[in-house]
């Protein structure tokens, strides 16, 4: 598991066993919208929420792992000027119904299918962060690229050679402290300084995910191979964007696979877009006029 994914943040909450504290609602701080909420139930049940701005081509952002779709505001805000830009709440969090069931990657990857099919787009440009990396990739394995512009991959391994850099170990809190454990993983994916009360909110919205599901969804069944096969078996433009634990992974797939972009955010956490939002909008508004003037 560790191996197909940048992880090592998480493991420690793996372990945790306690159920869901307690919380008290907090509302989003000043510039955290959700205007354009939209629902849609899938195959399986489960309604889920996403955001919707915008006209144009389509773009979908896909969050990490706990995190909601309002963590993309500053790109949502930005593309929507120019592109119908969707932003999806997965599975058991943000916004979206938490799911008795199907907290694993591959039904994951089936709500995106989902996704695609209810918003009928003609095609989509898939931009996933961190888990939503995987998820993007596993769709490509299961449902190939028709309905794929181009793919935007966020800071997690695609398999490639050499493995992800050791990063940060959160410390074990001990038993019954998921409320701090938490807030350690939402302090460790940034480096720049985050308003105290953004934190806070980020912090609860991740705590909306149950531990069982949070545990479920980082059981990878995959090796990193299979994810090395999906971004070279398709031909569509690819913008592979990463922290510096990547960069050696980004500088080899960049030589080996063509119509390959790749960036190296040297001074940013694993919520980089969030650390430098108007850098990330810039690159990814280049990535796109080019990979889209077809």
């Amino acid at each position: 598991m560790g191996a197909s994914a940048r992880l090592f943040l998480f493991v420690i909450l793996m372990a945790v066993g306690v159920t869901a504290s307690a919380q008290t609602d907090l509302a989003p701080p000043a510039g955290v919208t959700t205007e354009a909420s939209r629902y849609f139930t899938t195959s399986d049940g489960v309604r889920l929420h996403f955001l919707e701005q915008g006209a144009g081509e389509t773009l979908i952002f896909i969050p990490g792992w706990l995190m909601p779709a309002e963590i993309w505001r500053r790109q949502i805000d930005h593309f929507a000027q120019r592109y119908r830009v969707i932003a999806l709440d997965p599975r058991s969090q943000g916004e979206s119904e938490i799911a008795q069931s199907g907290n694993a990657i591959r039904r994951r990857a089936e709500d995106l299918h989902e996704l695609i099919e209810q918003v009928q787009a003609s095609r989509v440009v898939l931009i996933g962060w961190s888990l939503g990396v995987l998820e993007s990739l596993l769709y490509l394995r299961i449902y190939g690229d028709d309905k794929i512009a181009a793919l935007v991959l966020v800071d997690n391994s695609v398999g490639e050679a050499p493995g992800q850099d050791p990063g940060t170990v959160l410390p074990d809190r001990g038993p019954g402290a998921r409320d701090r454990e938490i807030a350690d993983f939402v302090n460790a994916i940034f480096k720049s300084p985050q308003p105290a009360e953004y934190r806070a909110w980020l912090t609860q919205q991740a705590l909306k995910t149950p531990p069982a599901a949070s545990a479920s969804l980082l059981a990878i069944p995959y090796a990193r191979s299979f994810w090395r096969t999906a971004v070279y078996g398709t031909n569509r433009p690819v913008f592979y964007v990463v922290t510096s634990s990547l960069g050696r992974q980004a500088d080899t797939l960049r030589k080996k696979r063509r119509d390959t972009t790749t960036e190296v955010f040297a001074n940013a956490g694993h919520a980089l877009f969030v650390d430098e939002p108007d850098h990330f909008n810039a690159s990814l508004e280049a990535f796109l006029k080019k990979a889209l003037k077809g």
